[in-house]
């Protein structure tokens, strides 16, 4: 990571006067906006009030809601255990 890296962070954050900071981060507008605030409220609704927050997605991810058939994985899983089994990899 470099300083350059760091830049759109720095213009969101404003440092200088935290006070008039804007959120980039607009559900219709711009849904991929990387600042974004959250309410009292928005927080403490979460599970064990986490400040865990997500709402961007990254596309180097699986797709989780398109996975393949559990049955298919589980065939899947079990080749490779035979394999690892005959090559007694443990």
């Amino acid at each position: 990571m470099r300083f350059e890296d760091l830049q759109d962070f720095i213009q969101c954050y404003n440092p200088q006067n935290r006070h008039v900071r804007k959120e980039t981060w607009d559900s219709e507008s711009n849904p991929n906006g990387r600042w974004r605030k959250f309410t009292y409220e928005e927080l403490i609704t979460r599970d064990k009030t986490s400040l865990d927050v997500f709402w961007l997605k990254d596309k180097s991810l699986i797709d989780l809601d398109n996975l393949s058939d559990p049955k298919i994985l589980e065939a899947a899983m079990t080749s490779f255990k035979n394999v690892t089994e005959k090559l007694h990899i443990y």
